[in-house]
């Protein structure tokens, strides 16, 4: 494994997940889903999905890392979006 690269990956990693946490944190403050699409979120879980076995075939600690909290992040709002929709 060259770790300058995984270097690199890393840094895109935590670049790209952070960018889940504001969404994350305004709607737990908030428990205004109204305008998240759960359909965007669906589809975004399954890439992530097809990301991490694709991070375990080729052994990326970069892609496993980002995918694996990544998925927690997007199933996170995925399960707000459920529990605090609107009837």
């Amino acid at each position: 494994m060259n770790w300058n690269v995984e270097l690199i990956g890393l840094v895109a990693a935590v670049l790209t997940t952070v960018g889940f946490v504001p969404q994350l944190v305004k709607t737990l403050k908030t428990k205004d889903v109204e305008g998240i699409s759960l359909t965007m979120y669906l589809i975004m879980f399954l890439g992530l999905i097809f990301w991490l076995t694709y991070g375990f075939l080729i052994d990326s600690f970069a892609i496993k890392l980002a995918n694996i909290v990544s998925g927690i992040l997007v199933l996170l709002l995925i399960v707000l979006k459920v529990v605090y929709k609107k009837s």
